[in-house]
């Protein structure tokens, strides 16, 4: 690592996630194959959900919704490390940095928010039936996503301007297969105390408010759940949610896992590694859980291969 600030810089170093050479060719086949396999599988999701008029519905608005992020989610990272394995290359530009810290923070908190927005949904669908389609009507739920979207982009830019006014070492490492902001702001060469209270407030608005929220609908539908004496109504119910508590339970368990890998342990590799569940597992398994749960999305997947598939 080169001595002295330089507020310059013109690119990063990213360690990646193993410095074997032999190991690289069987790393470049695994994430290129689950990136294929995550970008399919949310596009089917999404195109099942736009040409089958039985699944124009909220949930399903949201889910489609969910699915695009995903796919624009694990677009910001993999991509870059599967460039760089296969050139044998560990640099990554100033700008491409900020551009992929910017992108990552937007889809992980659009994930957070859509999944508390479908909680809600399930919610207003379980507890008041027959006011739902009057309170999650259209534009009411377009309005949603839209205030989560605007509402992210401004968090993430706010980070990015502050980071903007950092300096850093020339040849700075990152010890990640992308630009993590933890990461960024400890190799930084100069005060970061403004951007790791901000960093903090930050978390605390993309997870602790929305898990709040989660945990909030569900009790309520667990109240209502209760209530119910039949047993083909409450598995009806706990049909419903079980996919969307399956996808919340994927995202903060791997969220919480890296969290506490990165607390109780030093090795910034190691952190990487476990990091690997949310950013690229996460998104490559929502579509399986979505469409083997749901009769409603087999279906309508059934019908979209079939009207695909080429006349014989």
């Amino acid at each position: 690592m080169g001595a002295g600030n330089h507020t310059g810089v013109s690119q990063f170093l990213l360690l990646g996630l193993s410095d074997d050479p032999e190991l690289q060719p069987l790393l470049f086949g695994v994430f290129l194959s689950m990136y294929l396999v995550t970008v399919l599988g949310n596009l089917l999701i999404i195109l099942a959900v736009i040409s089958d008029s039985q699944l124009h519905t909220p949930m399903y608005f949201f889910l489609a919704n969910l699915s695009f992020v995903d796919i624009c989610f694990i677009s910001t990272t993999v991509p870059k490390m599967l460039v760089n394995i296969q050139a044998q290359s560990k640099d990554i530009s100033y700008i491409g940095c900020l551009t992929q810290v910017y992108l990552f923070m937007v889809f992980a908190g659009m994930d957070d928010f859509l999944l508390t927005v479908m909680a809600y949904d399930r919610f207003v669908a379980i507890c008041h039936p027959l006011h739902y389609m009057v309170i999650m009507n259209p534009r009411f739920c377009g309005l949603l996503v839209l205030m989560c979207w605007l509402i992210i982009f401004c968090v993430a830019l706010v980070h990015i301007l502050l980071l903007r006014r950092l300096t850093f070492c020339i040849g700075t490492e990152i010890p990640h297969f992308f630009c993590e902001l933890a990461q960024i702001l400890k190799a930084a060469c100069s005060d970061t105390l403004i951007n790791n209270i901000c960093l903090y407030v930050a978390t605390a608005l993309l997870c602790i408010f929305p898990l709040t929220g989660i945990l909030f609908s569900y009790s309520q539908i667990v109240s209502s759940l209760m209530r119910i004496s039949s047993a083909v109504g409450k598995y009806k119910v706990f049909f419903t949610c079980g996919s969307h508590l399956s996808v919340v339970s994927l995202f903060y368990g791997t969220s919480l896992g890296v969290y506490l890998t990165s607390t109780l342990t030093h090795s910034s590799q190691r952190s990487s590694v476990v990091s690997v569940m949310y950013t690229v597992v996460t998104p490559m398994l929502n579509p399986f859980i979505y469409s083997l749960r749901n009769k409603d999305v087999k279906g309508a997947l059934g019908r979209l291969l079939s009207r695909s598939a080429p006349c014989p």
